[in-house]
């Protein structure tokens, strides 16, 4: 049966309305529908010419209700011209309510209400019409949705167009079409959320594409799965921003000559899942048009479309308050992150993305109150959550494990109660045994704090004065019976004769309301997780993401993992403002961003890196962890490089102030000509930036092998120190820093950079040192360089991986500077290497070491050996002195003056040049900069390998010191010469082979030094001696092929031989078995 559209009806005036309306032609019309079988209902559409009244026409029709109702009329939509758009007005009367206006359909067209599904809106919201923004879409409109039953409000931008999108698998132009539908929808959204009227409203959109789409339903899906990824991917912050956590898509299956065959509906919602795509066939009531019920797109079985729990909601609105994500959706938001770092990366290489590139299990306390993998995921009892991801990377396409630790803010505040520490401490320890990286997520409110609040009701207050209260209190008591119906150990009394019990101190034991911890208890549970947290820093790679805030404990558990990422809305504070200006007497600070804003955390050094929303915050974490190693044992993984190890290095450091990041990352020249950088293009990411600012510090890749760097800023620089509001007097203080200086900060900064590159990330370090010495005036003596120049030192001589100490072109390495960062300091990891056009030395020549050193008598006795002007001047003063002659000496002295001062300085420079570092062994070699990333490249490749192969040949015979294992190597490799040659050499399959014979080797003379200890005691006598002895024999030189191996001899007379002749047997010496 199809709906009755009606009769429509034009008339010139309201006036000329209300004459139709109360006319017989109304029911000439009608009946002419009835007598063409019309039996369903019908609508009537009355356009007029000109303005209209429509409470007027509410009341026309209510007067004519029966003569409508005769007739099968349901609803009446009123057409009139718009005073301002070019579209008409649109006014809808419905029978259902009495002929009022359905208020949800004021300004629709007639087709809109079905084809936006308003009907199905306003069943479950009271639904206010909002001015969308004019857009390319078909259709569009946004309703502010208020749930009937109360709740959180809903900002619905509902679209339909009618454009082909013409979906095909091999093409990606219908995507294009469709993200800018899309993007008009979230404009809409943002442009409705300007309103303060919308602020904490969900957001929703709804997108009916009318065209029909000739192809397979489930191939439709799978391409709009494919592509809601990739758009979440792209618009994560924007979608963040909007609170976006619903999309629908209703497309239509068919053809132009089958017409529409069936109705598709696909749906991305944040529920168990973040942005769970799914799919339903959709069945359509077909007298209205509006949807009836709906099928499981797989398995046909009838379901309701997608439903919000509620108290999900409720989770999700109460973190979105405290300025945060709900904990369990930052697994969305990393998943997001991941699939935006794969489409980069795929899009110059022949790689194809995994499907599922994050899989958890949520870590939760068993039984024994130890932690185990759960699959799924459930509410949080705790405000406490931990996950173990397998993150499916492009470092690590086969997954990397990570442990995810993170703050429920919507369990009382997420605050740290003794459940929450002791879950920590556990999830913690776990990551730590397993040398898994561990992330915390951090929104929280410190240490939980409460009052017992069973005793509140039941306290009683001994007044000194009952008439006079304001006299003062003697003490807090109970009554006898209140004091004997609490528990035992709830509280510490003391019998009062003819009162009760006075109180002494509140304990609460038995009670509900101390569950999880009210006080001191909690600031255990602190200390207990702080110092887990410190031996996590130590152990294991550790990183912190500061959203909504983080107090107390909170903060402490961020500096104590060292690496933080801040959110520019996540404050670190010790105590709330409020608390202070309570202290203080007075209101002098006014939000927690004044104490621990990012405007306080940058510049000193806490935040590494700032950003501005949580989907940039879990793009950050993957940035970072894609620099760290797959466990705390590994090395770095390197990934296949788009830009040539070889390739010449075009950016060139000048002698004039530059940026050191050009010199790393690259940048456009004046031309626009791209200038490479020493590192792969893109590779570079800057960490601690807003600190120290005299030296860059950051993580970059080589030829795709991550490795730590540090480098100096040459221009000049300011530190400023802001005014402390609690104290009126304080100013703002900016502080000059000149370049090429290490300060108190910047050399702190050069020593926590060193610190983090070593622990836990396992990073390769390239220096590039370029300073002219350590800033010693007083200010900076009382700042503690001194101590903080002496902290590099400690960071380098732990250092375990490569350090590349590397003089840059026109860089000077002089003074303290060179003496903090020399490879004496830790010869086993450490080189240094110059550029040709680099300096090196103690003090600079010009100014302070060739006027000193270079005298002025020495400068004059030149002047005089080698002038020839002079020399004359002398002769003559030999022959005939005066004093018109004196003076003509001393003319000739001033005006060469100048000259042979320059000549001293270049004469001192001369002792700074690289040929000289080098022919005193101050450096390893001399480099041309064009040519120098393809040397580090080797250099650090053949580093890598060797240390990986020392570890295993110590691993092998764990007699062998690392000096014997290193020269073992390079008795290997020949020694060879150039290092790709024993990069080479180091890579062929003989290199394992001859590690697995060193092991065999070290395991007989393990066992032969146990029998020869047991045989010494006398443990071993008779067929048992004789048995050993064959399974047991003595090595005959023989065992040992590599003569060149040196000292390896010795270590096997440090074995201990056994006593008796060798004999062959299941352990026994191989070339004797192969003879015999």
């Amino acid at each position: 049966m199809s709906v009755w559209q009606g009769w429509a009806k034009v008339v010139p005036t309201s006036k000329a309305l209300a004459e139709f309306l109360s006319s017989d032609q109304l029911s000439l019309g009608f009946e002419e529908k009835k007598e063409a079988d019309a039996t369903g209902p019908g609508r009537l559409h009355l356009i007029v010419l000109d303005a209209v009244q429509v409470d007027q026409v509410h009341q026309q029709l209510r007067s004519v209700e029966a003569k409508l109702k005769t007739f099968g009329a349901c609803e009446v939509v009123l057409v009139w011209p718009a005073r301002t758009a070019s579209e008409p007005s649109y006014a809808h009367f419905a029978a259902r309510h009495s002929w009022r206006e359905v208020s949800a359909y004021r300004e629709l067209s007639c087709t809109t209400p079905c084809l936006l599904e308003v009907d199905q809106l306003a069943e479950q919201f009271h639904l206010q019409h909002l001015p969308p923004v004019s857009s390319e879409v078909d259709v569009s409109h946004v309703f502010l949705a208020t749930p009937q039953m109360g709740g959180t409000k809903v900002v619905h931008a509902c679209l339909a167009s009618h454009a082909h999108l013409n979906f095909d698998t091999a093409s990606s132009d219908w995507a294009v079409r469709l993200e800018s539908l899309m993007l008009d929808g979230m404009h809409e959204l943002e442009n409705a959320k300007l309103n303060p009227a919308m602020s904490g409203a969900e957001g929703r959109i709804f997108l009916h594409l009318t065209a029909l789409a000739d192809m397979d339903g489930s191939e439709i899906f799978s391409l709009l799965e494919t592509f809601t990824h990739e758009f979440v991917a792209r618009h994560g912050a924007l979608i963040q921003g909007l609170w976006l956590d619903e999309i629908t898509i209703k497309v239509r299956l068919g053809s132009e000559t089958a017409g529409c065959q069936r109705v598709l509906r696909f749906s991305t919602a944040a529920g168990e899942k973040y942005m769970k795509c799914l799919g339903m066939w959709e069945k359509v009531d077909p007298i209205t048009g509006a949807p009836a019920k709906w099928e499981d797109l797989t398995s046909g079985q009838e379901r309701l479309p997608h439903v919000a729990d509620p108290n999900l909601r409720k989770r999700r609105q109460a973190a979105r308050r405290a300025g945060s994500t709900y904990a369990p959706e930052f697994l969305g938001l990393l998943e997001a992150a991941l699939r935006k770092q794969w489409s980069a990366f795929v899009r110059k290489r022949d790689i194809s993305v995994p499907k599922e590139v994050l899989k958890s299990s949520e870590l939760t306390l068993n039984v024994n109150g130890q932690i185990q993998d759960t699959e799924g995921s459930k509410l949080a009892e705790i405000g406490m959550l931990a996950w173990r991801l397998l993150l499916r990377t492009p470092e690590f396409p086969d997954g990397r494990s990570v442990v995810l630790i993170a703050n429920d803010v919507t369990h009382q505040a997420g605050s740290f109660g003794v459940q929450e520490d002791h879950f920590f401490k556990k999830a913690t320890e776990y990551a730590r045994q397993r040398g898994l990286p561990r992330v915390y997520i951090a929104c929280n409110s410190g240490a939980r704090v409460g009052l017992v609040e069973e005793i509140m009701p039941k306290l009683r207050v001994q007044w000194k004065d009952d008439a006079d209260p304001s006299k003062g209190f003697e003490y807090l008591y109970l009554t006898e019976a209140d004091y004997k119906s609490l528990p035992s150990g709830a509280v510490i009394a003391r019998a009062v004769p003819g009162v009760g019990y006075a109180l002494e101190a509140v304990v609460g034991q038995g009670l509900g309301s101390i569950a999880g911890g009210i006080g001191v208890e909690n600031l255990q549970g602190s200390g207990l997780i702080a110092g887990e947290t410190s031996r996590a820093y130590q152990d294991i790679f550790t990183l912190s993401y500061v959203t909504g805030r983080s107090v107390g404990i909170g903060a402490y558990l961020n500096r104590l993992g060292q690496r933080v990422i801040q959110s520019s809305d996540g404050p670190l504070v010790l105590t709330g403002y409020s608390a202070l200006n309570k202290l203080l007497g007075k209101n002098v600070y006014f939000s927690q961003d004044q104490l621990g804003g990012p405007q306080i955390m940058v510049p000193n050094g806490i935040t590494h890196q700032l950003v501005q929303n949580d989907q940039e915050g879990a793009e950050a974490i993957l940035q970072w962890l894609s620099f760290v190693p797959r466990d705390t044992w590994s090395m770095p993984q390197p990934i296949l490089p788009l830009d040539p190890a070889d390739r010449p290095v075009d950016f060139r450091p000048t002698k004039t102030p530059y940026d050191p990041r050009h010199m790393l990352a690259g940048t456009n020249g004046p031309d626009g000509r791209w200038l490479s950088g020493f590192f792969d293009r893109g590779s570079f990411v800057e960490y601690m930036a807003g600190w120290g600012r005299s030296v860059v510090v950051g993580r970059a890749r080589l030829g795709g092998i991550p490795l730590g760097v540090i480098a100096v800023e040459t221009r000049n620089v300011e530190r400023k120190i802001p005014a402390d509001p609690g104290n009126p007097e304080s100013r703002e203080i900016v502080e000059p820093q000149a370049g090429q200086v290490w300060f108190p900060d910047s050399a702190h900064k050069t020593a926590t950079a060193i610190r983090d590159f070593n622990v836990g990330e396992n990073l390769p370090l390239m220096i590039f040192a370029n300073w002219r010495g350590f800033s010693g005036g007083t200010r900076d003596m009382y700042g503690e360089v001194l101590k903080f120049g002496a902290q590099i030192v400690d960071a380098l001589v732990d250092y375990k991986q490569p350090v590349f100490v590397y003089i840059p072109p026109e860089g000077e390495l002089r003074g303290g500077s060179w003496v903090v960062v020399d490879p004496k300091i830790n010869p086993d990891v450490m080189e240094m290497y110059a550029d040709e056009a680099s300096r090196g030395g103690i003090l600079e020549p010009a100014g302070t070491w060739a006027p000193v050193w270079f005298r002025a008598p020495q400068r004059r006795e030149m002047m005089h050996r080698l002038d020839a002007k002079l020399r004359q001047l002398d002769a003559q003063m030999t022959t005939k002195p005066s004093e018109e002659l004196e003076q003509e000496i001393k003319r000739r002295e001033d005006m060469l003056q100048p000259l042979y001062t320059s000549v001293a300085c270049e004469f001192a420079d001369l002792h700074d040049r690289v040929g000289r570092m080098k022919a005193v062994g101050a450096v390893r070699e001399t480099l041309q900069w064009s040519k120098s990333r393809e040397f580090f490249y080797w250099r650090l490749k053949r580093c890598l390998l060797e240390g990986r192969l020392r570890r295993d040949v110590m691993s092998a015979d764990p007699q062998l010191s690392a000096a014997q294992a290193q020269q073992l190597l390079h008795s290997w490799t020949g020694n060879a010469p150039k290092d790709a040659e024993a990069v080479q050499l180091l890579q062929a399959p003989t290199i394992h082979q001859r590690v697995q014979r060193l092991h065999a080797r070290a395991v007989r003379h393990k066992f032969c030094a146990a029998y020869g200890e047991l045989e010494q005691t006398g443990e071993v006598t008779g067929l048992r001696r004789y048995l050993l002895r064959c399974l047991l024999p003595t090595p005959l030189p023989s065992d040992v092929p590599d003569m060149s191996d040196t000292d390896m001899g010795a270590t096997w007379e440090r074995a201990g031989p056994c006593t008796g002749g060798a004999l062959p047997g299941l352990l026994g010496n191989e070339k004797t078995v192969q003879k015999k």
